[in-house]
């Protein structure tokens, strides 16, 4: 997937992408501990982006997903990255 999957950068996350080798697509999520130091902020985070694929299940199933976060130090970049993450899986959905 990192070597042969379509790459989208935003500011908060990355989103690669691959057509599924499976029966439906799967999702994967990278959250450092670098990144977000206590684990209740990435797990917060997880719950956010997971809710996010499941409201996109229909548009990605032929698709496996990567969502690493790059930068999301407080609540509201959380917020943020979470947006972006949506606007950039909408993106994938539309091309196709």
């Amino acid at each position: 997937m990192f070597r042969a999957g379509r790459r989208v950068d935003g500011v908060y996350v990355q989103i690669i992408v691959a057509p599924t080798t499976a029966a439906r697509g799967r999702t994967g999520y990278v959250i450092a501990r670098k990144v977000l130091a206590r684990a209740v902020d990435r797990n917060r985070i997880r719950r956010k982006l997971r809710e996010i694929v499941r409201a996109q299940r229909a548009t990605l199933a032929a698709l496996d997903v990567i969502i690493r976060v790059k930068r999301a130090a407080n609540r509201i970049e959380q917020d943020a990255a979470a947006g972006e993450a949506l606007r950039l899986l909408t993106g994938f959905a539309a091309r196709g």
